[in-house]
């Protein structure tokens, strides 16, 4: 037996061995995918089925790619050079340029990145007349990728895929669109799979050439293919059927970009007569991290089925943890101390992460680690205060602090757009260097004498705008106020205008940011705050957290595994559910199956009985998925207010039908709530209390509303007394 055979459980080696005819791998979480997928590549080149250049495989990612080379090269002890290995949209683009002429293009087009095609877009839309503030270009774009991920050219929009976009004319801008591209002899992403599929289709010499061509085809994680990769890939593998797609039904969590997890569930239908192959035995984690996530994924319908055992050695571990606690501060102070522990204990902070199903939920855990002092990174996005519209709104909340601050009101004047452009911010600089004076008041006297029309307008009303806010301000506190600012300066709807997948996540993180205001009593507290915050900034390298959602978290593993915020609403996620339906309910629980399996020796789930929403307080419920959870490998612990037996002495609100909104939690409409009203009571010297940021302490004095608290790991302070609790 071939050493590279050797190395194979029996299941790896039936998927690498079973090599002709169609063949799916369900290759569970830490299955060894990646091994049987890159074995096969190289077993089919050196039993000499194909030559290099006639095995057809696709990847998701230029990384995934890359390895895939790598791989395959060191089993066959050279480099392997002339393959076709690549991602669907690098695979694409190389065959389409030996068309290009077949869809009225030449072979040295060009592609076009997000914002050449929002550019180009914008100039459809006003060349057909239509209002772009009233039909936002994002929107456009989002619809016609969808048709170019569903493999629809514009002849073939059906009025049933039709969209009530502009009146109903997005079909129009769409083939618009479409002929200005190829009068600038372009494409967009979209295009390369929409094309070459088109050319497949109706130019059966061509498909021809390519079936004689691709001997084999190999394709990894299918269940995230779309229909057009779909469509691709069946037509180049019909005549020979030499298909192997390599996939998990249960790890499909990416329909909101296009993935449909029918397309692996009907692979049988597809090929009549596969082969269907189960890696199920699983290397990374324990046994009761194990058994968790499989008697959770057991309550999906749509999957194909397999369950997960143990497969190393040592795989008895410690059961999954559930910690239900009294409210998100106590939550984030638990993660961050159980984090400290484990460090003191020798455990690496690399090897630690917290997964969270949406990205504002991040703050909380980045300021706790700040104030222990633990390095952490952002997987696959920025810190919270990093984040665009974060910085955004705090630009505007310092102007509204210090009008001086010439730097933040540079950035918000035209965000959003007032007409403001180049000429009319240069012309504010040159009267602020000419009289000494800062860019606010300049800007009041360009109003005047410089701009004009719309422009003028815009600038004098944003300046009344602060002159208001500022006077709301002292009546009615900071919290209300930059919440009213962000809502009357036209910056919130601005990103509820936005059609693109991140507009709800950066609304959400507004959100977080107005509910972070609740823990400081003054507006320049807060400000003082990010400033150190944004000075905290660690080097890119060395032992970090590791913080991100559960999407990003997708073929990563950690040793300890935080999953905080598993609440009926955040998670599963109630607007995936409103829009999706049951559908939705049984994604979301395949991304609790991922975030589960990312665990190597700890999971700790966490839920908390309160959430705030903005100054305020809403109770929550725990998520149903917690209560599908097998008891005997889970421990419940927490709060003395939450109990196990607190919630197993009440009904179960969930049941295996849907729509369940059986307690769902109160909404709260955005920026209504109040600031933190007085207190009605007074605290007495002595008094043990909780304060959100600093913990809990001891009054040892006291004068009129303020308080002096010695606490227990923040030591001394002076705080307001409404914004403490008795403990």
């Amino acid at each position: 037996m071939s050493d590279y055979l050797a190395r194979l459980n029996p299941e790896q080696r039936e998927a690498v061995e079973s090599v002709d005819g169609p063949v799916l791998v369900l290759a569970g979480a830490g299955t060894g995918k990646t091994r049987v997928l890159t074995t096969r590549f190289a077993h089919i080149l050196l039993t000499k089925r194909a030559f290099p250049n006639q095995v057809l495989a696709v990847t998701f990612t230029n990384k995934a790619a890359r390895e895939m080379r790598e791989r395959v090269g060191a089993i066959l002890g050279q480099p392997a050079e002339g393959l076709w290995l690549g991602t669907f949209h690098a695979l694409c683009a190389r065959m389409l340029r030996r068309h290009a002429d077949l869809v009225g293009l030449t072979s040295s087009f060009n592609i076009l990145d997000s914002d050449d095609q929002l550019r180009l877009l914008k100039q459809v839309m006003e060349a057909a007349k239509i209002d772009a503030k009233r039909f936002v270009p994002q929107a456009l774009m989002a619809i016609i990728q969808r048709w170019k991920d569903r493999g629809l050219p514009p002849a073939r929009v059906t009025p049933a895929e039709d969209s009530d976009f502009a009146n109903g004319r997005a079909r129009e801008l769409y083939a618009a669109y479409q002929d200005r591209l190829k009068t600038l002899n372009a494409t967009d992403f979209g295009d390369l799979l929409l094309h070459i599929t088109e050319i497949l289709r109706t130019h059966p010499e061509v498909l021809a050439q390519y079936h004689r061509m691709f001997r084999y085809i190999l394709v990894d994680e299918y269940q995230d293919t779309n229909v057009v990769q779909y469509m691709w890939l069946r037509l180049l593998a019909q005549s020979h059927k030499n298909i192997c797609c390599v996939g998990d039904d249960d790890q499909s969590i990416y329909s909101w970009r296009g993935a449909e997890v029918e397309n692996i569930l009907r692979f049988e239908h597809d090929f009549p007569g596969a082969r269907i192959v189960r890696l199920e035995r699983n290397y990374r984690s324990t046994e009761p991290i194990l058994a968790a996530a499989a008697g959770l994924i057991a309550h999906n319908e749509g999957r194909l089925g397999k369950t997960l055992r143990a497969g190393r050695n040592d795989a008895a571990g410690e059961k999954v943890t559930v910690v239900a606690l009294w409210d998100s501060a106590e939550e984030a102070r638990m993660v961050g101390d159980r984090m400290e522990s484990l460090r003191k204990g020798g455990h690496a902070l690399a090897e630690m992460a917290v997964l969270v199903r949406a990205g504002f939920q991040t703050r909380s855990f980045e300021e706790r680690l700040i104030t222990l002092g633990l390095p952490y990174r952002i997987v696959g996005g920025l810190r919270f205060y990093e984040r665009a519209e974060i910085r955004d709104a705090i630009a505007y909340a310092r102007v509204l602090h210090t009008p001086a601050d010439d730097l933040a009101f540079e950035r918000i004047v035209n965000l959003p757009r007032r007409g403001i452009g180049e000429q009319g911010l240069r012309a504010m600089h040159e009267i602020a260097r000419a009289r000494e004076i800062p860019l606010t008041a300049a800007a009041a006297i360009a109003a005047d004498t410089v701009l004009k029309g719309k422009a003028r307008e815009a600038l004098k009303e944003l300046l009344r705008g602060f002159e208001r806010w500022r006077d709301m301000l002292g009546r009615e506190g900071h919290i209300k106020t930059l919440a009213t600012m962000l809502d009357e300066s036209g910056y919130t709807d601005m990103w509820k205008q936005d059609k693109s997948p991140e507009a709800p996540g950066r609304l959400e993180n507004l959100k977080e940011l107005v509910r972070a205001l609740a823990d400081y009593e003054t507006l320049a507290g807060f400000l003082d705050h990010v400033s150190l915050v944004m000075e905290n900034e660690e080097n890119a390298a060395g032992d970090r957290v590791s913080l991100m959602t559960l999407h990003g978290a997708k073929g990563l593993e950690f040793d300890t595994v935080f999953l905080p915020g598993w609440e009926e609403g955040l998670f599963p996620s109630q607007r995936t559910m409103d829009e999706s339906g049951a559908k939705g309910l049984e994604e979301e629980r395949r991304l609790a199956y991922v975030g589960l399996t990312r665990a190597r020796r700890r999971a700790i789930i966490s839920h908390a009985a309160n959430r705030r929403i903005y100054a305020n307080w809403q109770s929550s419920i725990p998520s149903r998925f917690i209560e599908e959870l097998p008891d005997d490998v889970v421990e419940h612990t927490g709060s003395q207010a939450m109990r196990r037996e607190k919630l197993l002495s009440a009904p179960s609100v969930f049941t295996n039908s849907f729509p369940l909104y059986a307690q769902r939690p109160k909404q709260v409409e955005a920026w209504e709530q109040p600031a933190r009203a007085a207190r009605a009571d007074s605290i007495p010297v002595g008094t043990r209390v909780f304060h959100q940021k600093f913990g809990y302490g001891t009054v040892t004095a006291s004068e009129d509303d303020k308080l002096d608290i010695s606490f227990e790991k923040a030591g001394d302070k002076r705080v307001l007394d409404r914004f403490v609790e008795r403990a």
